[in-house]
């Protein structure tokens, strides 16, 4: 079981900056992806970026250049900084580790946080 525990988000104008963290506890395995899925009302879930194993990052197309996610191993926590932040970046995000094992993959939520953005 992996335990998630996040924070940041908030009420922010267009244009500027938020930071999430994401600490994770439990059993993590050496080959995990961890990031941020968010969710705008209507919406299906997507993903924000997410870091595998520490090292490889993904992020949306929606996000390029404007969000940064980092991760401290030695914590076991990420970090998504979110730049320049825009009206339709407003939703809940869902902080996301995925464990890799010989199986299926395991994903695991956090409770959720939410971040609006005023025009």
């Amino acid at each position: 079981q992996v335990h998630l525990v996040e924070s940041g988000g908030g009420l922010v104008q267009a244009g500027g900056s938020l930071r999430l963290s994401c600490a994770a506890s439990g059993n993590i395995f050496s080959i995990n992806a961890m990031g941020w899925y968010r969710q705008a009302p209507g919406k299906q879930r997507e993903l924000v970026a997410n870091i595998v194993s520490g090292a490889y990052t993904n992020y949306a197309d929606s996000v390029k250049g404007r969000f940064t996610i980092s991760r401290d191993n030695a914590k076991n926590t990420v970090y998504l900084q979110m730049n320049s932040l825009k009206p339709e970046d407003t939703g809940v995000y869902y902080c996301n580790t995925r464990n890799y094992g010989l199986g299926p993959p395991v994903d695991y939520w956090g409770q959720g946080t939410q971040v609006t953005v005023s025009a």
